[in-house]
């Protein structure tokens, strides 16, 4: 602002030599008009001499030379004028420019006050500006730094960040007098009255970077003591589940022989703690894999009515022992097939209906999977009249290690985990999962998942039977299957009646003519002599519930007046098929010895197996040698992985090859994965058939079933076995049926 002073001095200048020049043209003018005046008054003859011209032309020189001062004064006025406004614009330049100058200052100490490192360059690289955090920081003076291309050492470089603003972002590791310190920087392109220059703001980042290398350090700590705790829990799991498979088979096997009451009593109740240890196993080691984000969903077509119907089926005979009912249902809106993790959400509907009938005393359970809220939904309803809970055991009843009955006088067992792993199943298929309940009334867990339609998807899985007007008594005490049974009628159209009480259907089915009757098995005696005094009754059909402890009463209750029958938990296919006109009693007890056919029975009507089995313990290789047996195999047992190669070799040597090995994975000296390469390695020499391997190990999780199949071998049976496990098994080998059966 200092050349404001001099602006106004040359205006002055101008001002005053503008006025003085106009008044010397102004008297110039006025002295030659009185010189010409004079002189032509002199000159004119004073004949000619006429006063009123002389007067005339005398005003008329005043009049000129009174507009010209008058000229002069307004125009002296305008200049004084603007003298004022530029008078008034250079004091407010004068405010401004203090302003500025004080807002610089601000900005200054501000800027020093953050205590960010500032530094400015040109394109040379020399610095032409450093604030006193620069300063510090390098331990030079400003005056110092100014000029010269002074950088600081760096002993770490960051990868540079561009943003899209043109700023470009790195971190420097530099060190100074007082250490090693982390700076951020941000350097930007300034422009300038000498040209471009690199601005740098730098900020010490050392605190964050060393609470970042304090936590990667600590993730790094827990991610080995994670999968220290796996290798532990797999360990532990081998350790565990070897000598529990001896116990829960050779239990088996007592329970298969002649024993005294009170024997089969102590045997299964040694089966029963056998089988409650090992699902607290797999509940541990299922949220230790969840835990450790090592919980894989495999997606896949499955039936959504079978996974349903399938579970309740699991667990009936469980709720059935305790009196109480369970049943499902499945609406006919959903698709018969869809996509999702069938193994996972089983485990979820296994964790939430197992529950419900652990905690229910009296009335029952009810699974129900209906269409959700949103397109490609399914809402799963677990329903139970237990003992509830209350608001605050709703909160915590979804978190690791908790229970509603949780004190130490707690009736109910288990660990706890069932919820909290079902929660992070269904949390993983992006699902929701919660309870409603009340206390000594009953719960409702709602699990909702998305499960789109399978491409081959109908539907319904079953032709639907059309009941249009048709009238159905359902007559049973307890409201569970009776009211589901009622709500799957009415969806297909007939009309219901349910009733309590045999005095109540004994007023009730002489009323009218009924289509059908469905009768409760706990009711079937009270109703026999109704249905024989209700004449009509005989040509409908009368189908007894029952349950599956109660098929030996079939033949009693076919002479009391029943035709047909259905087995509790009823599925929605065989209610249809009962409802259809024809023998009813006849075909069902034709579908019931087929459903009742043991796996020993299916495959005693096939050839024996030669069965290689190697297997390093004594007792479980006991235990499979009696399975295989039962099974009506002939099974050969090899201590460990050498021992089952050269019984292998020889026995193909020979022209006898065995038609599948059941492999032990952990054995002394070669394990199991080495014996199952040194076969296929053989067979590749030799060009024999491929021999089935059976992986037969402790170890439940992901990782080894996928060893197993990478060393070559074709199926993983997890221990412990029973015969079940072994008959599926077999049935499950691709070509073994086909190839070794038929041979």
């Amino acid at each position: 602002m200092r050349f404001w002073p001099g602006i106004i001095a040359r205006v002055d200048a101008a001002f005053g030599r503008s006025a003085l020049f106009g008044r010397a043209v102004i008297g110039t003018l006025t002295v030659v008009s009185v010189v010409l005046g004079f002189m032509s008054g002199i000159r004119v003859q004073s004949s000619n001499y006429d006063p009123h011209t002389y007067a005339i032309g005398a005003g008329a020189l005043f009049a000129a030379a009174c507009a010209m001062i008058a000229l002069l004064t307004y125009r002296r006025r305008r200049l004084r004028a603007r003298m004022r406004k530029l008078e008034i614009r250079m004091e407010e330049l004068s405010d401004r420019n203090w302003e500025l100058r004080e807002a610089e200052e601000r900005a200054r100490s501000f800027l020093e006050a953050q205590g960010d490192v500032i530094v400015r360059r040109d394109g040379a690289g020399h610095i032409t500006y450093a604030n006193d955090a620069f300063c510090a920081l390098a331990g030079i003076a400003r005056d110092a730094l100014l000029g010269t291309a002074t950088a600081l050492t760096v002993l770490e470089q960051g990868d540079p960040a561009l943003l899209p603003d043109g700023t470009r972002v790195h971190d420097q590791k530099i060190v100074n007098g007082g250490g090693e310190r982390w700076i951020a920087w941000r350097e930007v392109a300034v422009r300038t009255e000498t040209g471009t220059e690199v601005q740098s703001v730098g900020r010490d980042v050392t605190d964050r970077a060393e609470a970042e290398r304090a936590l990667g350090e600590a993730r790094d700590q827990a991610e080995a003591a994670n999968r220290a705790k796996s290798r532990f829990l797999a360990m532990v799991s081998h350790e565990i589940r070897t000598p529990l498979n001896g116990m829960l088979g050779m239990t088996d096997l007592l329970l298969d022989t002649s024993l005294t009451p009170e024997q089969k009593t102590y045997a299964k109740a040694a089966k029963k703690s056998g089988e409650t240890l090992l699902s607290l196993i797999e509940e541990i080691l299922d949220f230790s894999k969840i835990e450790a984000g090592k919980l894989d969903l495999e997606a896949r077509p499955f039936s959504l009515s079978a996974l349903v119907e399938e579970a309740v089926e699991l667990l009936a005979p469980r709720a059935q022992a305790k009196g109480i009912e369970i049943a499902s249902f499945v609406d006919e809106r959903l698709p018969e097939r869809v996509v999702g993790d069938t193994t996972r959400l089983r485990q979820v509907l296994l964790n939430l209906a197992s529950n419900a009938v652990k905690f229910t005393e009296s009335g029952g359970v009810a699974v129900v999977a209906e269409p959700g809220i949103w397109p490609g939904e399914v809402s799963f309803l677990v329903r139970d009249t237990g003992i509830g809970l209350t608001p605050e055991d709703q909160a915590r009843v979804f978190h690791e290690f908790e229970q509603a009955d949780g004190g130490t006088t707690r009736k109910f067992g288990g660990t706890g985990l069932g919820l909290a792993i079902s929660k992070r199943i269904v949390e993983r298929m992006d699902g929701r999962i919660g309870v409603e309940s009340v206390q000594g009334i009953g719960s409702t867990f709602e699990v909702t998942v998305p499960l789109p339609r399978a491409l081959d998807a109908q539907q319904s899985g079953f032709a639907m039977p059309d009941l249009n007007n048709m009238a159905v008594l359902i007559v049973a005490s307890a409201a569970i299957e009776s009211s589901l049974l009622a709500r799957r009628l009415a969806r297909w159209g007939a009309k219901t009646c349910v009733v309590a009480d045999e005095k109540v259907a004994a007023a009730v089915l002489p009323e009218r003519h009924w289509d059908a009757v469905l009768v409760d098995y706990a009711l079937a005696g009270a109703m026999t002599e109704t249905l024989k005094t209700v004449s009509h009754a005989q040509a409908v059909p009368r189908i007894v519930l029952i349950t599956p402890a109660d098929r030996h009463e079939l033949p009693s209750l076919k002479q009391i007046g029943f035709n047909g029958y259905l087995v509790k938990p009823v599925r929605a296919v065989s209610l249809a098929a009962r409802l259809r006109p024809e023998d009813l009693f006849e075909h069902a007890a034709a579908e019931t010895a087929a459903e009742i056919a043991s796996p020993s029975a299916a495959t005693s009507a096939n050839k024996s197996l030669s069965i290689l089995v190697a297997e390093d313990n004594e007792i479980n290789a006991l235990l499979a040698r009696a399975l295989l047996t039962r099974l009506g195999h002939r099974p050969a047992i090899a201590a460990d992985g050498q021992a089952a190669f050269e019984s292998w070799l020889a026995a193909q040597t020979a022209g006898t090859p065995y038609d599948v090995v059941f492999m032990d994975v952990h054995m002394p000296g070669v394990d199991g994965l080495e014996a199952a390469r040194r076969i296929r390695a053989a067979e590749a020499d030799i060009a024999a058939n491929r021999t089935p391997i059976v992986a037969l190990t402790a170890n439940a999780f992901a990782e080894d079933r996928e060893t197993c199949l990478a060393a070559g071998m074709d199926a993983f049976l997890v221990k412990p076995l029973d015969r079940e496990k072994l008959a599926e098994t077999l049935a499950s080998i691709p070509g073994l049926n086909s190839a070794a059966l038929a041979a």
